[in-house]
């Protein structure tokens, strides 16, 4: 009996340690948490592509001029994660017009490949503790995000929260945690931003970036809070994010998006020698107990 216990007691441990690896994906279920249910969740388990009841695609050239081109064949399931991959590949604009204006015409080719993918449509929530556990790349070039926008209205008057974006200032790689909403001004946003430099987590942990890490958002009526490994990063009171109309864009559902964007504030990836990678291990979205 006391062999058998033994045996049983390292199974479980070791079991336990296994899913608590912060080098590997987390195959455990789901934990319970007191006062919440569970009333979504991703785990990215299958092999393949991902979830279609879950997630739609963006395709091509979309938005702040980066660099990277939009496919469906950058988001692929294996292993335990979503695994988006950022590729240095030359591909046709087939929307091209050279006398156009607009950036996404007038570029005749992309020079990189990426993916994002987001539950518009699908899935949508109003307040909750939403937590993602992923593994990002922090190569130059790397701008990788978790975030969530409003389901009505255009942006920023919507309402925008990055629960996690990595990204470069002045070359600087650093981690930020943001809340935006509406201005006077179409296109320009108000926003509340902090920010910490990447060395701020590598001075504590220098295996930091090789890690799987969880970003949290708590959102109630009242505020915002996003979190790093349970470390509070940004605060945003809901009675400051009004609109110019009066209305507030976070009392409203607002649906996730996953992405991997190249260049722009993610710095210069010429130089980049082998695929950049974003890794995501679950994407869980919990609310109160009504």
């Amino acid at each position: 009996m006391k062999l058998a216990f033994f045996c049983f007691t390292f199974i479980a441990v070791s079991a336990i340690a296994q899913s608590y690896d912060p080098f590997q994906p987390d195959f455990s279920a789901p934990p319970n948490k007191a006062g919440f249910t569970l009333v979504w969740h991703d785990e990215f388990n299958n092999t393949g592509k991902p979830d279609t009841t879950n997630w739609i695609y963006e395709h091509g050239f979309v938005r702040n001029e980066e660099l990277q081109w939009y496919s469906e064949a950058n988001a692929n399931c294996k292993n335990g994660v979503l695994l988006i991959e950022g590729r240095k590949e030359k591909i046709k604009n087939k929307n091209y017009n050279a006398a156009s204006a607009d950036w996404r015409l007038k570029r005749a080719y992309a020079e990189y490949t990426s993916a994002s993918i987001q539950t518009r449509g699908l899935h949508q929530w109003q307040y909750g503790c939403f937590e993602i556990r992923a593994r990002i790349d922090t190569a130059k070039g790397a701008w990788p995000a978790i975030w969530t926008l409003g389901v009505n209205g255009k942006w920023p008057a919507n309402g925008e929260t990055d629960i996690m974006e990595f990204y470069r200032i002045k070359q600087e790689p650093v981690m930020l945690a943001n809340t935006a909403w509406g201005t006077g001004k179409r296109y320009v946003a108000n926003w509340h931003t902090e920010i910490k430099p990447l060395t701020y987590f590598t001075a504590k942990d220098a295996a930091w970036v090789k890690k799987f890490h969880v970003w949290k958002m708590e959102w109630d009526k009242e505020s915002i809070k996003l979190f790093l490994d349970d470390e509070l990063l940004n605060i945003t009171s809901l009675d400051k994010t009004i609109n110019v109309d009066g209305s507030n864009p976070f009392l409203q559902p607002q649906y996730i998006l996953l992405n991997l964007a190249m260049g722009g504030n993610g710095g210069d990836p010429s130089a980049m020698q082998q695929p950049i990678t974003y890794e995501v291990d679950y994407v869980r979205v919990y609310q109160k107990v009504q």
